[in-house]
């Protein structure tokens, strides 16, 4: 579908009254194209491939990794194969009931604390750990995904030697002759390359190393520009009254984001009736989900940001726009108001003349990293280096292009990679190292507020793996190192009065060290910091930002990381130049334009995608695509953007040129999919009308009659089982969708299957927008299954499949769909999913050791949707028989409610008047999903409430 052109969206603006939200600007045309493509929203024939040339060596590439962890539960039959039963079964496991181990995941530099659940010594499952301060109870997208890559097929499985298998003893026999060498010459032609990381086992290891090769140099770097200095600075967004974010995403991409998030959300929820949201103002040149949540928010390139904050200094206007002199104007009045309780947060993406600028207003950041991978790449290519170790980084891929990382690399005659997969820079190695995953691995690290966590692994290395604290201890003399008593003995002299062994127990047990001390960790290796370009007025610039689903390119390998939507794209398996709807009208762009960019002396080919609220004159890239040796998943996916990226300008470039190459790329997105038919969905409004009018959400809607009967009152011993979705807190992270993936065992289907609206996931978080395509609020909304007490679904299936439970629940019964879909043609919401094709892989795969056992596996032509989380009820209910009591209010947690950060979804017992989703649904903003229709959703929404100035 072509894009609208600016002229044409203020026309279809300008002609309507009240609020008006749109998911993108073909819907907001409602032209006949657009409408077309609705009407394929169920394209039939389940039999067909698509025709797209899908070779069969890729389809089974996606099939053998991740398209659907088939598993060996439901109705599949069970593998031929002779097993041999427990002679005497472990103390500790018990068939059916699971283990929790409390560890951290590193995650750029710094710990997430996590509980992974194990199920018979198989991990399939994270959870945020509770106790730990950079988590709460609540995870992200990313790491609900990471045990996937646990179980990744495409993993390194041995050391290769010149990209043939090799064996560790032969690594170690000629790691020791290397050794020989820099006993000589003290390391003084050593180079150890590591990415920044907050572990004082790592810090103890390094100076042990610097002890012994006294002229042997460490360097650290990281694409993310993560550095392992102090930790950053903190925030207790929960007392702020007035936050002001400039070029910042502290929802989402800072360290504490998880914590920030909860914070944040305390204060913009309705309680007893009654909201004292705080206010947030937002400067930024490209989307982000903490923009999303702005109640003032104004979309600038680089030099206009400058410009802002200059004006706020100087006290004088003249020299702004009108949107900006009235973002200013408010910004000053609210930053004099609230002297006592405002945080100012910049980004440190943000120029050093944006930060300077900032720090007047009294905004606090990190200083940016230095640049220790030039001095690397020069010491390279003059050939002082002989022997370098990479510990973890993928740099021939991710460095900057004129550093010409690959060809420096080439010049170390011993150059080894320590890596989870043989990529890019291991096959420029000499020796390429398999790593252990952090599921597997002894270590610690910090959080980034300083409390350290100790990494304990929940698998023994399904493959030969090591972690880097083996590989350093090898350098250090020990040639068979145990990564357990590595770390002890870090944390040993840490303990007090020689109660070591119960303190570390109670350490590793709690997933946080409180009585054990960390010891210092010793400085790296410091160079200068890059130079920044200068910001011009009427200049095109180039953004470069981390993809919010595969990051710096790390995860690339990871299916359900590929198959999720960028939450403000809405893209799938690809990246794309993001540009703002003037821009495009400019130069006749239209979303799939095929453009060459040139910047930094080079060239790179992007499809172009239009994103309402991107800053004009401002392109933005995400990182982490057009990876060659990612593994059968992520090879091939976008388009590589660190072909753009300057050592000297790592975050903005200035001088973009941009010219039409007249072709298009298909680009899959989830935007148009699952439309409601522009019905009133969502409900906002500001602070002040909802003091006036409370009940602004849910004022118009009336009861019904209906002719299906009225469900009666549960007994003892039932339960109404109902949710609450908080639209005012939800940030769009797509946590809940990550988290429901993992639960359920849902599939990914591939990019050409989400090319025709099939898609798998459970749960969808529909974006909207509000207002002018070029300044318009943007706002997120979690569909899942509404459980509906009157669901049309039901009455439509001729087999029963679709069933409702004596608790209310609108339940499946796998086995007994035949896949007529009536129920998805019948369902207002579009909250089911059709297996059009074999998405399992074969049972007995090496996926079906990650499956939940607890949940069936769904094959062709099966139907499938939420049921929040049965198999957890179920859980519940048979711990409470046992024990002969009821269950207790929140002891059952879905999934999507466990991950969520903000704390925006509730479930529970509808029935018990004293719950907390009883408490929320008695709230003034509570409303039900398109309520006209009379379904009777058992799940219903908060309304927003905004505090604009």
């Amino acid at each position: 579908m072509n894009a609208l052109s600016k002229t044409e969206v203020r026309a279809e603006l300008d002609g309507k009254s009240g609020p008006q939200f749109w998911r993108s600007l073909d819907e907001l045309a409602d032209r006949p194209e657009f409408r077309e493509f609705l009407e394929r929203e169920f394209p039939a024939g389940a039999s067909e491939w698509p025709n797209d040339q899908l070779s069969r060596r890729h389809f089974l590439g996606l099939l053998g990794a991740t398209l659907a962890l088939a598993g060996v539960t439901g109705c599949t039959r069970a593998p031929a194969d002779k097993i041999v039963p427990y002679v005497k079964q472990p103390e500790n496991v018990v068939p059916g009931q699971p283990l929790y181990y409390a560890t951290a995941m590193p995650l750029h530099g710094r710990g997430r604390g996590i509980l992974v659940k194990t199920e018979m010594g198989r991990p399939i499952k994270i959870e945020g750990n509770p106790a730990h301060p950079d988590s709460l109870g609540a995870t992200d997208a990313i790491t609900q995904a990471a045990v996937l890559s646990l179980w990744d097929p495409d993993r390194s499985l041995a050391p290769y030697l010149h990209n043939r298998i090799s064996s560790w003893p032969a690594f170690q026999a000629e790691l020791l002759a290397v050794l020989q060498k820099m006993d000589a010459d003290g390391g003084a032609s050593t180079r150890i390359l590591a990415e920044p990381d907050l572990s004082p086992t790592l810090a103890r290891q390094r100076q042990a190393l610097l002890a012994k090769y006294p002229r042997l140099r460490w360097h650290e770097w990281s694409p993310a520009g993560a550095t392992a200095s102090a930790p950053k600075p903190d925030y207790d967004l929960g007392k702020a009254d007035l936050i002001v974010a400039i070029g910042s995403d502290f929802l989402s991409e800072l360290p504490g984001s998880l914590r920030y998030t909860r914070q944040f959300a305390v204060r913009r929820r309705v309680l007893n009736g009654k909201a004292n949201p705080n206010r947030l103002y937002v400067l930024e040149s490209t989307p982000t989900l903490t923009g999303a949540m702005a109640d003032e928010r104004l979309p600038a390139a680089p030099d206009r940001i400058a410009a802002v904050l200059h004006s706020l200094g100087a006290m004088t206007t003249e020299n702004l726009n009108a949107a900006e002199k009235q973002f200013a104007e408010k910004l000053r009045a609210d930053l004099a108001q609230f002297t006592g309780s405002k945080i100012v947060i910049v980004g440190a993406s943000e120029p050093p003349e944006v930060q300077t600028l900032a720090a007047t207003l009294g905004a606090r950041f990190p200083a940016a990293p230095p640049d220790q991978l030039t001095d690397l790449a020069r010491n390279l290519q003059s050939g002082n280096v002989k022997q370098l170790f990479i510990l973890g980084a993928n740099p021939v891929y991710a460095a900057p292009f004129d550093l010409k990382f690959r060809e420096a690399v080439a010049k170390a005659t011993f150059a080894v990679h320590l890596a989870l997969y043989r990529d890019e820079t291991s096959a420029c190695c000499r020796w390429h190292l398999p790593q252990a995953h952090f599921l597997e691995t002894w270590s610690d690290i910090l959080a980034s507020d300083g409390t350290p966590s100790i990494l304990q692994p929940a698998i023994s290395p399904l493959y030969s793996g090591r972690s880097e604290h083996e590989l350093l201890a090898m350098m250090l003399g020990d040639f068979q190192p145990d990564g357990y008593e590595i770390v002890r003995e870090t944390w040993r002299a840490g303990a007090p009065n020689d109660d070591f062994e119960p303190l570390w127990r109670e350490s590793t047990h709690d997933g946080v060290v409180r009585k054990l001390s960390a010891p210092a960790a010793g400085a790296a290796l410091v160079a200068n910091a890059p130079t920044a370009p200068r910001l011009e007025a009427n200049q095109t610039y180039l953004l470069f930002r981390l993809d919010p689903t595969i990051g710096d390119g790390r995860w690339s390998n990871n299916g359900w990381l590929q198959e999720l939507p960028k939450p403000l794209t809405k893209l799938t398996w690809d990246n794309a130049a993001l540009i703002a709807p003037a821009m495009a009208d400019r130069l006749g762009l239209t979303n799939g334009d095929v453009v060459e960019l040139r910047c930094n002396g080079a060239t790179v080919e992007a499809p172009i995608w239009i994103l309402p609220g991107q800053a004009d004159r401002c392109v933005t890239i995400h990182l982490g695509y057009g990876r060659s040796q990612a593994g059968s998943v992520g090879n091939g996916c976008g388009f590589d953007a660190y072909q753009l990226r300057h050592s000297t300008t790592p975050w903005l470039a200035v001088g973009l040129e941009i010219k039409k190459t007249g072709r298009r790329r298909e680009l899959a997105t989830t935007q148009h999919h699952h439309s409601m038919e522009g019905r009133d969905i969502i409900r906002v409004a500001s602070a002040a009308t909802f003091r006036g009018k409370p009940n602004f959400a849910s004022a118009s809607l009336t009861s019904k009659a209906s002719l299906l009967p009225e469900t009666p009152p549960l007994g003892p011993g039932r339960y109404a089982w109902g949710m609450t979705v908080d639209l005012g807190t939800c940030t769009g992270c797509n946590a809940c969708i990550s988290a429901c993936q993992a639960e359920n065992n849902i599939p990914i289907v591939g990019k050409r299957q989400v090319l025709m609206n099939r898609e798998m996931h459970w749960i969808r978080i529909d974006r909207y927008f509000e207002g002018s395509a070029d300044t318009p609020r943007i706002l997120h909304m979690p569909v899942l299954c509404m459980q509906c007490e009157k669901a049309p679904c039901e009455i439509v299936c001729p087999v029963a499949a679709t069933v409702h439970d004596d608790e209310g629940l609108n339940a499946m019964v796998y086995n007994r769909c035949v896949g007529t879909r009536f129920c998805s043609n019948n369902c207002p919401y579009k909250v089911r999913r059709f297996n059009f094709l074999e998405y399992s892989a074969p049972a007995g795969s090496a996926f079906a050791q990650r499956q939940n056992p607890n949940v069936t596996v769904r094959r062709r032509g099966v139907m499938e949707k939420c049921t929040y989380c049965l198999q957890r009820i179920t859980a519940a209910r048979i711990a409470s028989d046992l024990q002969s009591r009821a269950i207790r209010d929140g002891e059952i947690v879905t999934a999507c409610q466990q991950a969520c950060p903000a704390e925006a979804i509730v479930f529970g017992d509808i029935q018990d008047r004293r719950s907390r989703v009883s408490q929320r649904k008695s709230e003034p903003v509570n409303y039900s999903l398109l309520d006209e229709l009379n379904t009777k959703p058992r799940t219903t929404y908060l309304a927003r409430v905004t505090n604009p100035a």
